[in-house]
């Protein structure tokens, strides 16, 4: 089912499929959409869950308003979202800003998600990391945003990732609203606090890793003692696109242990 809601002048879009099992909230990172965790979607209506699976205000269907995007705001996007459809107890599965945006909910809301999957999110990075991509940020304000947008996001890939994938994900980056995207990904870099968001987080929490330099694991473990860590191998940051084997049971895995859903 296909769906929008209003939420002060802004149509917010959202995905659904309906069951009686412990219910999913699907959040895709930045210039993506929905359809960026669509392994996850099936697999969950499959098995039986209610899954909804949105996009986030600027992106894919929803409206855009010239307007700051930051973490907080999203996740209290979502934490509305939530509460207007009567998802309880979800868990809450981000890839790459969306991990960050399922995070910041757990944070602000701890009583709204039964537990976080955070896939190649950008948590607590190393210090250095920020330095490296300032330039790129900066980039995003000026009229070469749709050349800076690819030529970021094609150093996301590795050579072993489906050609014509890549090739979508590309194209639909760079059309992403300019305004959206710069305002977000400063935001998330610069100014949303990772550190504190993963200390106030409650429930239990799997980061599904491909190797890249996004986040300090240590520290995230230190921050976080109820942390799981689990390991993707041969893809490149969209890892829930191209090894939906490997990615989904993990979280399958994780749930049952963490006991959220009960073996």
């Amino acid at each position: 089912m296909l769906g929008w809601l209003q939420r002060d002048g802004v149509a917010l879009f959202y995905e659904e499929a309906g069951g009686e099992g412990v219910p999913f909230l699907l959040v895709h990172g930045i210039a993506c959409d929905h359809t960026h965790l669509a392994p996850q979607f099936e697999l969950s209506g499959r098995a039986g869950h209610r899954v909804v699976a949105v996009d986030l205000r600027g992106h894919g269907r929803s409206g855009a308003p010239e307007d700051d995007y930051t973490i907080e705001g999203f996740a209290d996007d979502l934490a509305w979202t939530c509460g207007q459809l009567g998802l309880e107890k979800p868990v809450v599965v981000g890839h790459s800003l969306g991990g960050e945006v399922s995070l910041a909910l757990a944070a602000a809301f701890p009583d709204l998600p039964s537990a976080v999957v955070l896939m190649d999110s950008t948590i607590v990075p190393p210090s250095e990391r920020a330095d490296m991509i300032r330039s790129f940020i900066d980039s995003l304000w000026t009229p070469a945003y749709p050349e800076a947008m690819r030529g970021y996001f094609s150093r996301l890939f590795l050579p072993t990732d489906d050609g014509e994938r890549k090739a979508r994900i590309l194209e639909a980056a760079s059309r992403t609203p300019q305004h959206v995207v710069a305002s977000a990904w400063e935001d998330g870099y610069f100014f949303y606090d990772t550190a504190a968001a993963v200390a106030a987080c409650t429930v239990p929490v799997l980061y599904i890793d491909a190797r890249t330099s996004n986040t300090d694991l240590g520290r995230f473990g230190e921050l976080c003692p109820q942390l799981v860590v689990g390991r993707t191998v041969g893809a490149g940051h969209f890892i829930q696109l191209e090894v939906p084997d490997q990615v989904n049971p993990m979280i399958e895995r994780f749930l049952k242990v963490s006991g959220v859903e009960r073996p």
